[in-house]
């Protein structure tokens, strides 16, 4: 369970993915960045399932997750967000947030991200010299929104 532990390194100033607390949780980038500023969303605190938060909390957290994909459409080349709350591996909480760009290959274009190859996903994993000037550029567009 890798969101708990995830949480716990973003509130001590450890976890190199974060691009921002949000007021729901915290904007990080994923592990792996075969989809350039692919992003998700951790709740915190933790829940397991969107309805275990009262109204106005997942509306936050709603709001929160479109806050990083029109972020994302602002410092990114992307021309879509995809936006997927699944849970079924990591039973947590947790957004992703998938800019789509007009260049990705026909066959996964119009496709969830998860066709792409596993092999292609990993290939392109997160890394924190790499993605410094993405993290930079979408948290300065997210405390702009959040302002």
């Amino acid at each position: 369970m890798l969101i708990p532990i995830r949480i716990a390194l973003a509130r001590d100033g450890q976890l190199p993915m974060v691009v921002r607390r949000m007021p729901s949780g915290w904007a990080v980038l994923g592990d792996e960045q075969f989809l350039e500023g692919y992003s998700v969303l951790l709740a915190d605190p933790l829940v397991s399932d969107l309805t275990d938060l009262d109204t106005h909390v997942r509306a936050r957290f709603l709001l929160d997750m479109a806050l990083i994909g029109e972020a994302l459409m602002a410092v990114t080349p992307a021309y879509r967000i995809n936006y997927e709350i699944l849970g079924n591996l990591d039973p947590w909480l947790h957004a992703h947030v998938m800019p789509r760009f007009a260049d990705e290959p026909d066959e996964y274009r119009a496709a969830p991200a998860w066709a792409y190859p596993k092999e292609r996903r990993e290939a392109a994993p997160f890394s924190p010299h790499r993605h410094a000037s993405l993290v930079a550029a979408l948290g300065d567009e997210l405390d702009r929104l959040l302002a």
